[in-house]
């Protein structure tokens, strides 16, 4: 079992920046690859991001590739979004999300992950 607690959401301007991070805890959480996923209102969930358990390999959406950059440190038991240039269009509740079988054909979809955590919202607004 994995536990994931998201936080570090909040409002924020246009072309500011911000940094979610999602707390682990689980004997075995340091072995999932981690992603992050993000859900805008009347919309489904979609991929944003992903990282291999050992964060050698990095996956992003086309919407966020070269603005948002995923990391995470196992000792700390954290996963980390540090998003930058944020757009309106990013508002959405933010769920991390873990792996403990690593495909990389289902990176980027729901399916290919077992526990997730409960979001947190960004805003992007003026």
């Amino acid at each position: 079992q994995v536990q994931l607690v998201e936080s570090g959401g909040g409002l924020v301007q246009p072309g500011g920046s911000l940094t979610l991070s999602c707390a682990a805890s689980g004997p075995t959480w340091s072995r999932n690859a981690m992603g992050w996923f993000r859900q805008a209102p009347t919309k489904d969930r979609e991929f944003v991001a992903a990282i291999t358990w050992n964060g050698k390999e990095t996956y992003y959406a086309d919407s966020v590739k070269g603005r948002f950059t995923i990391s995470r440190d196992n000792a700390k038991n954290s996963l980390f979004l540090q998003m930058n240039s944020l757009k309106p269009e990013d508002t959405a509740v933010y769920y991390c999300a873990a792996d403990p079988n690593f495909y990389p054909a289902l990176v980027a979809t729901m399916g290919g992950y077992d526990y997730w955590g409960q979001g947190t919202q960004v805003t992007v607004s003026a």
